[in-house]
């Protein structure tokens, strides 16, 4: 099965300053480049466990004694960690999104470039697909997904247009969804309109940055002392919720001072922003929007 080139493969493994005999986890295996990349540099005693609740990611496991696949969402990694063994580690990655896997699988719904089943499950044994809440959300919550996770400013006017043709007909279909909304996709930006209108409905099938919510808040207990956190992150919503947790330990409003005005953020950044080169960005169109953020424990 063909998975893409990983994204800032070196840059987000060096950031983990992977040690021989450490513990270290790949939370969007995928295809498996970051996790491959992790096993060379460990050592015999060291450990790597992947998470991905995609079936297909089950055919590229790796072979190989000292590396686990948990098929299990990575909202839950501190729960199967400890089923594991595990408590602390040394490090974590996280390569958000989709993978081009999933966006070259017609059939799977991702994609605005293939017509397919409206899908957008990354875990496919989960009941609601992006075909549910095209045809059976109200006005309102359409809108409010559209506005909140596509960042779309005439999301009420979208939403009340798939509302009303969806009453003569089901949309069944990425393409039948592209044509009951053609009158927003002006030629000029009909590409990054209804790719913002998919990553909405993507967003809240995935629950996605509730899944990331939860899973950066067991980082700092789950980190060892100068453990690692590597995160790559392809759009302005994932970013910002890594950007302020690493920056306050919280997603909105600002950390309580102490009566001396200190405050007790539990991570720190590591280094600058790191963005792909102009090089990987032309070799990999996937990369041109990537962003990868390092954090460490506070002391």
């Amino acid at each position: 099965m063909s998975y893409h080139n990983p994204v800032l493969l070196q840059e987000s493994v060096n950031a983990l300053s992977i040690k021989e005999g450490g513990v270290y986890v790949d939370v969007t295996f995928g295809g498996g480049g970051h996790s491959r990349e992790i096993l060379k540099r460990l050592g015999v005693n060291g450990r790597l466990f992947g998470f991905d609740q995609d079936p297909d990611a089950l055919s590229n496991v790796i072979d190989d004694e000292r590396f686990v696949l948990i098929p299990e969402n990575f909202q839950y990694i501190s729960r199967f960690l400890r089923f594991n063994g595990v408590r602390k580690v040394d490090g974590v990655l996280a390569d958000l999104g989709v993978s081009s896997h999933q966006f070259d699988e017609a059939e799977r719904g991702f994609s605005t470039r293939f017509d397919g089943d409206l899908d957008m499950r990354m875990n496919q044994k989960s009941r609601v697909s992006a075909k549910e809440i095209v045809n059976e959300y109200s006005e309102e919550k359409l809108a409010e997904i559209l506005f909140l996770y596509g960042e779309l400013r005439n999301s009420r006017n979208i939403a009340k247009t798939i509302v009303e043709k969806r009453a003569g007909a089901k949309i069944n279909t990425s393409f039948q969804l592209r044509e009951v909304l053609r009158k927003y996709l002006p030629k000029a930006k009909e590409h990054k309109i209804i790719a913002q209108i998919f990553q909405a409905i993507r967003i809240e099938v995935n629950e996605e940055l509730d899944v990331l919510r939860e899973f950066l808040e067991q980082i700092p207990n789950l980190l060892k002392d100068e453990g690692r956190l590597s995160v790559i992150s392809y759009h302005s919503l994932e970013d910002r919720l890594v950007k302020r947790f690493i920056r306050t330990g919280l997603f909105s409003g600002e950390p309580r001072k102490d009566v001396f005005g200190n405050t007790s953020e539990p991570l720190k950044k590591v280094g600058k922003l790191i963005v792909p080169t102009s090089q990987e960005v032309k070799a990999n169109n996937r990369a041109r929007s990537a962003k990868l953020r390092i954090a460490t424990l506070k002391n």
